[in-house]
């Protein structure tokens, strides 16, 4: 498969194609959901999917795996020689080191905007230092640099049926929305490395503090206010998706089934969290094997759809909407596009 997406999206060096193939492997195994979703793209848009996610990967290991003979001294210190590396690595367009030397690729392919980058490291490194956040608004200042920034990086490799610039905002909430939803998941695990990333604010209005969540982690019994507080947190990251959803209909349609599919299948996790009592604090919510292959099966469904329609617009000159190509490009303010459901 590796071979097939790199001869697709025309990486023939083989350096490159290695480094590539290091960062499949990386998304493979530790992002099972998005790794999953990945794979209905089409083939030529996959490695920079899994170079992007590969980055993001490496440097958050980083940040919550340290050397136990060093600690966040030395995290702090591999992040400075990673941030340096990605310096240099996208400002020559390669590396020496694969995974940034993939990104770098990436990156000037897409032309993605190194800002994201370093947005994203900037958030990283917070990591090593904040351990909490007193109100949504401080949280989403950190969330802009290590998820809605990953939606920036995506959107020029997903393609858009409208400027760019139009789709961002969507982007930008559905990284917010499942960053959010991995919070929520991983309560327990992150309080165990002495971060809490629900705002303390909407913890304190049902009466929760660090103090109560650390005791019901370590005691493993459950408290009503709790409950009340990951519920609310719940329905705040719904809220996120509410809002990132219509975007999807701005995607290249051949891209809109992967992106569906990641969002029914973080949705599911939170569902997953919801039928557990929010116990989050206790045990890990898991979406089912069964759910998740039936949203796949679904997904390649919608692509084969998708590509169809697109084999027929290639044919009739038409988008494969049923909208004539030039509507597709036009700005929002000189046509209406009809928008698929999702």
């Amino acid at each position: 498969m590796t071979r097939r997406e790199l001869d697709a999206a025309g990486i023939t060096d083989p350096a490159l194609r290695a480094a590539y193939a290091t960062c499949r492997e990386l998304n493979a195994r530790h992002g099972r959901t998005y790794f999953l979703a990945t794979r209905l793209l089409p083939a030529e848009r996959r490695p920079a999917v899994h170079a992007l996610y590969g980055f993001a990967r490496w440097a958050d290991d980083l940040v919550d795996l340290p050397d136990p003979a060093t600690g966040l001294a030395g995290s702090a210190a591999a992040l400075d020689r990673l941030e340096q590396r990605l310096v240099a690595g996208l400002r020559g367009g390669d590396s020496d080191e694969p995974v940034v030397r993939a990104l770098a690729d990436t990156a000037g392919r897409y032309a993605i905007d190194h800002r994201h980058f370093t947005d994203f490291m900037a958030s990283m490194r917070s990591d090593l230092t904040v351990t909490d956040y007193p109100t949504y608004d401080d949280l989403r200042g950190y969330m802009h640099g290590s998820a809605a920034v990953i939606g920036l990086q995506m959107v020029p490799v997903l393609g858009t049926v409208v400027p760019r610039a139009e789709a961002e905002p969507y982007a930008a909430a559905l990284g917010l929305a499942f960053q959010l939803t991995n919070f929520l998941r991983d309560v327990g695990e992150d309080l165990d490395r002495g971060r809490i990333y629900l705002p303390a604010d909407l913890l304190a209005a049902h009466g929760v503090d660090r103090v109560l969540l650390r005791w019901s982690r370590d005691t493993g019994r459950r408290d009503p206010r709790i409950t009340a507080a990951l519920r609310a947190a719940e329905d705040l990251t719904r809220g996120v998706y509410r809002q990132a959803v219509p975007g999807l209909a701005l995607l290249d349609p051949v891209a809109r089934p992967c992106i569906r599919t990641a969002c029914v299948l973080y949705g599911g996790i939170l569902d997953a969290v919801a039928q557990d009592g929010h116990a989050v604090l206790h045990r890990r919510a898991v979406v089912p094997r069964r759910r998740r292959l039936a949203v796949a099966v679904d997904g390649l469904t919608r692509v084969t759809n998708a590509r169809l329609r697109a084999r027929r617009a290639r044919r009739t000159g038409t988008g494969s909407d049923g909208i004539p190509y030039p509507a597709l490009v036009a700005p929002a303010s000189e046509e209406p596009r009809e928008k698929e459901t999702v």
